[in-house]
């Protein structure tokens, strides 16, 4: 036997992650969510569209919604006449029609932070994979009362938009989208950041519904642990709920929250040019860095509060189907409270 036995990235799982630039998925589609354990949860809604839903599910007839939706040119002899919109038609001097949609139909949107600092994990699966597991549960949550669901992928050089659909079929074309886009390559330049990914998700789905972003949350650059100095992407949070439910997914890893000792260690940030060694084998060391931890956590949970959020914290070490079930059981107590509107403004 071999005193050095050689690994390849398929026996070492998410830890290859660690020890270069990850080059595939460490989730298959199918072990994304299990449906079975599903069954029997539902997820909260409590800002629907322009107010409350007339139910919770679709009509069982098909037919034209009572919900206005955008305004299109008129096509002749496909568009009724009664549905032009005359207001329209005469800012533009062209015919417009205004569409309608299902007033049962609630439409969700996941936005998903695909930054090189979501492509490592230390046990078992990278954050970015553990983030599509979690937009893959609240998708399979929503998807048995008929929802569309819709997602864009942020990369630092641009947003990629899926467009929403209904029905599980849909959903699973959009989760094997989000599992094979490719990989983002560490100290990739660009000019998306987290919060202008979301003022787009809050520009571009003007219709109002449920809002899911899923990230680590830091900031490249950011080495602010006072948790009233406020992060660069709560205000746009705070635009998004104004209209929208939002919920916001925070992944993190053991190894970001619990330093190993594991002698000297190399700290790299993917996304800047920052590094250092580390002896993790000095308690005192390993103690300041986990503190140090803990006071950014803890500042994401006050910005997130703030800005009238839900918020959920996944780990990689942990069952995330059981940890989203424990949420949506507490969250049905939580909801209305925590998605409360400002004042003056209408769910």
């Amino acid at each position: 036997m071999s005193p050095n036995p050689v690994h390849t990235s398929a026996e070492l799982g998410a830890v290859a992650s660690v020890l270069a630039e990850p080059t595939a998925p460490t989730l298959p589609l199918s072990k994304l969510a299990p449906e079975a354990a599903l069954k029997r949860l539902e997820l909260t809604i409590v800002r629907r569209l322009e107010g409350f839903l007339h139910g919770d599910h679709q009509g069982l007839l098909p037919g034209p919604g009572s919900e206005l939706n955008d305004a299109r040119p008129y096509v002749p002899g496909q568009d009724d006449v009664r549905k032009i919109d005359w207001a329209v038609t005469a800012r533009t001097t062209i015919p417009y029609v205004r569409d309608t949609i299902a007033d049962r139909e609630l439409e969700i949107w996941a936005l998903l932070d695909a930054t090189p600092s979501m492509n490592w994990g230390t046990e078992g699966v990278t954050k970015r994979d553990l983030g599509i597991a979690a937009i893959a549960t609240i998708g399979f949550l929503s998807a048995r009362q008929g929802d569309r669901f819709g997602g864009l992928i942020m990369r630092p050089e641009t947003i990629k938009r899926l467009p929403a659909q209904a029905g599980r079929n849909a959903l699973y074309a959009l989760l094997r989208r989000m599992l094979t886009e490719p990989i983002v390559p560490d100290h990739s330049r660009g000019t998306i950041t987290l919060a202008s990914g979301i003022e787009k998700l809050s520009r571009t789905e003007r219709r109002r519904g449920m809002r899911v972003l899923v990230s680590d949350f830091l900031t490249p650059g950011d080495f602010e642990l006072n948790p009233d100095v406020p992060p660069d992407w709560e205000r746009p949070i705070q635009h998004l709920a104004v209209r929208n439910q939002v919920l916001a997914v925070e992944v993190v890893d053991r190894h970001e929250i619990e330093f190993p000792d594991v002698g000297d260690l190399l700290i790299r940030d993917p996304e800047t040019n920052f590094e250092r060694y580390i002896n993790t084998s000095d308690t005192a060391a390993r103690d300041r860095m986990d503190a140090a931890s803990a006071a950014q956590r803890e500042r994401i949970r006050a910005a997130l509060r703030r800005a009238g959020a839900a918020h959920i914290q996944l780990r990689t070490d942990r069952d995330w189907v059981h940890d989203i079930a424990r949420f949506v059981m507490s969250y049905r107590r939580t909801a209305a409270m925590i998605h409360m509107p400002p004042q003056g403004v209408t769910r």
